[in-house]
């Protein structure tokens, strides 16, 4: 007897690009801050030469991790991540280079929430987040309806009985 398990089909929401990048570039910009302050820092107490090629190494680095952070990654994320849910299973399909497939079983999920940070809140999206046993689960970037309904489905499926919030 052989069961196929279909590919997940469900996608992220269509803004959740802007607010991936939005999230980033705020995370650059505190880090640029900090090796600001850590440049100032060394010029006060005159550290020397070698603190000045820290920054510039730094400054370099961020530029990198800036570029791929915030031009490509969001992209990627947003073509790539899928997630499925059924009564036996939850589905999570992630990764453009390196593919992640994890396949959750209903009796194992515990609890499952929803969550909205500053940035998804701008975009009126929802992460939702499912917790097991040894291990914790993230869908992000759903709008309001789709993540509650996700969610009450999930907690459905995994007969999880709904606290008030």
């Amino acid at each position: 007897m052989e069961h196929t398990m279909e590919v997940p089909a469900h996608r992220l929401a269509k803004h959740a690009v802007p607010a991936f990048r939005w999230g980033s570039a705020i995370g650059h910009v505190i880090m640029l801050a900090i090796i600001g302050i850590f440049f100032a820092v060394s010029i006060y107490f005159s550290w020397g030469q070698w603190s000045r090629w820290i920054v510039w190494i730094a400054v370099a680095l961020m530029l990198i991790s800036g570029i791929w952070s915030i031009g490509f990654r969001p992209f990627y994320v947003h073509k790539h991540f899928r997630y499925g849910f059924s009564d036996e299973f939850l589905q999570i399909k992630s990764g453009a280079f390196y593919e992640t497939h994890e396949l959750i079983p209903m009796t194992k999920i515990q609890a499952v929430s929803t969550n909205q940070g500053p940035i998804l809140r701008k975009f009126g999206l929802y992460s939702l987040t499912i917790e097991t046993m040894g291990s914790s689960h993230e869908i992000p970037a759903l709008p309001k309806e789709v993540a509650v309904d996700v969610r009450n489905q999930i907690a459905l499926y995994a007969k999880i009985r709904e606290v008030d919030e």
